[in-house]
């Protein structure tokens, strides 16, 4: 019984240091983490709304109000998670990062950071996180299929698989039908939400 008992606060003091010891990694890591998560972001950010010289978060951002307007646009299987402002280099505001989540991959959720000038132009899309089949949907990351959304200023986009024309027009890409909804998508949703919540306000 005895031998029980000393086992067990071994074991219990074990734990006890271990818990301790990981509180402590994670006090000395969470800062360094936190720094390198943001520099990540900000440069998203820079390649996702190239003609902003910094970015600061949009006050306004309300992620339930984001998800409703969604909702009601028909894009209730996405998320806008963050807003940020875009800034030139003498402070004044020129347009939005928006960063969206579908739900809709193959693979699971592709989180995208859209970023709008003031004018509605989409001007980059940069994809921060894609699980699709590689070869596939994975081509979703590439430029060439990134690059149709850029420098266009539509209301929403579509998809195609015939090669139709247009502006809002994005060629589906080949045996992945599914991540180029998604993705249409999540760029469509933070348009939805630049012109229901951001549209007009900037430099007023």
């Amino acid at each position: 019984m005895n031998k029980i008992i000393k086992n067990t606060l071994i074991l219990t003091a074990i734990t006890l240091v271990a818990g301790v010891l990981l509180g402590l990694v994670y006090e000395v890591t969470k800062a360094p983490i936190a720094v390198a998560q943001e520099k990540a972001k900000q440069e998203a950010f820079k390649l996702a709304l190239p003609d902003a010289a910094s970015f600061e978060a949009y006050s306004g951002f309300d992620e339930s109000e984001a998800a409703g307007i969604l909702k009601s646009a028909g894009y209730g299987n996405n998320d806008i998670v963050e807003a940020a402002i875009g800034k030139d280099e003498n402070g004044n505001d020129i347009g939005y990062v928006i960063t969206a989540v579908s739900h809709e991959g193959y693979g699971g959720d592709i989180t995208l950071s859209v970023g709008i000038l003031a004018d509605g132009t989409v001007k980059g899309v940069e994809v921060l996180s894609i699980k699709e089949t590689a070869g596939l949907g994975m081509k979703a990351a590439e430029p060439d299929f990134r690059n149709q959304f850029k420098d266009k200023q539509v209301e929403k986009f579509s998809y195609t698989k015939s090669g139709e024309q247009g502006d809002d027009k994005i060629d589906a890409l080949s045996g992945a039908t599914i991540t180029t909804s998604a993705v249409t998508n999540a760029v469509d949703s933070a348009l939805v939400y630049f012109q229901n919540i951001l549209g007009g306000s900037v430099n007023e």
